[in-house]
């Protein structure tokens, strides 16, 4: 016969409890069925694992036996307690991919809100252009991406808000001052630095203006430096400059229809982790109630 758990188990709490009575209480069962597993384990060690039939002392060999046997019913409970965890989802991995801009304005009370739910949720977010964050997502490198993104096949993908295109420039900017009728053509005489969203805006006055600048810059912060440093001005949705508060401006444009439209997406649902299925339902919820910065 082979040692099986319940032996282990039932001979560690017998020698803890140095009596079958409490041994069996503390286990849930009878004291005839604890005697009768011990019995069978001592059968199968071949040799008595405690000097008296009262079993509080242990034998030599059962002291011995008595470390390895605790040591395996420890490690199969902690064992059992982390895949209970992980079902329950307070522990876990969570793999984020979000752009510069949703991590600064949207993420950080979605991250608090599901860090105060699921404490022992392990939280690695990666701050990349939404291309990457699609690249990423294809060969199974994060769990989740919050950006501007395509449909991509085998991924589920779910709005979460949109926001309008605008002029970023100094304060002290000429364009600043008549930001009230603010149209493409105020922009001929620019300097245009763009960036990945750029694309985005399809409006053909806006067409000859991308096509002659010389200036491109991916990352946000570098970007709005060149600003501030009078290069040139830019054009970004609004959420991405949400909390400019220095010399900076962000002026809205009275003939720009286009909009920049934030996805998040993720595998399909079944093949997804419960810490990862829980922060989409906390998502959700959010965007639900309006808590996400820019939802409708």
């Amino acid at each position: 016969m082979a040692i099986k758990l319940d032996m282990l188990k039932c001979f560690a709490a017998v020698a803890q409890h140095g009596s079958l009575a409490d041994a069996a209480d503390a286990l849930g069962r009878t004291p005839s069925a604890v005697s009768m597993m011990l019995k069978q384990f001592e059968d199968h060690v071949g040799a008595p694992l405690f000097e008296t039939a009262r079993k509080s002392r242990l034998t030599a060999v059962g002291a011995i036996i008595y470390e390895e046997a605790r040591r395996e019913v420890s490690h199969f409970e902690n064992t059992v307690s982390i895949i209970e965890g992980i079902s329950r989802s307070e522990i876990g991995y969570l793999r984020l991919a979000v752009t510069p801009s949703v991590a600064s304005a949207v993420l950080p009370p979605i991250i608090q809100a599901f860090a105060a739910e699921h404490p022992q949720v392990q939280i690695d977010i990666r701050d990349m252009d939404s291309a990457a964050i699609a690249h990423e997502l294809r060969r199974d490198r994060v769990d989740m991406g919050i950006g501007s993104l395509p449909e991509i096949e085998g991924m589920n993908r779910q709005e979460l808000f949109s926001d309008a295109f605008g002029i970023v420039c100094r304060k002290d900017s000429d364009l600043a001052r008549d930001w009230e009728r603010l149209t493409w053509q105020a922009m001929q005489k620019e300097t245009l630095i763009t960036n990945g969203l750029c694309e985005m805006i399809t409006e053909p006055e806006f067409a000859p203006i991308l096509a002659s600048s010389r200036l491109k810059v991916l990352n946000t912060s570098s970007l709005l430096s060149l600003v501030r440093a009078g290069v040139g001005v830019t054009v970004l949705p609004q959420m991405a400059v949400s909390d400019l508060h220095d010399e900076l401006a962000f002026l809205p444009m009275t003939d720009v229809g286009a909009r920049r439209t934030v996805h998040m997406m993720m595998p399909r649902s079944h093949l997804l982790m419960p810490a990862a299925k829980a922060f989409i339902s906390r998502v959700l919820a959010m965007k639900k109630s309006g808590a996400l910065i820019g939802a409708p």
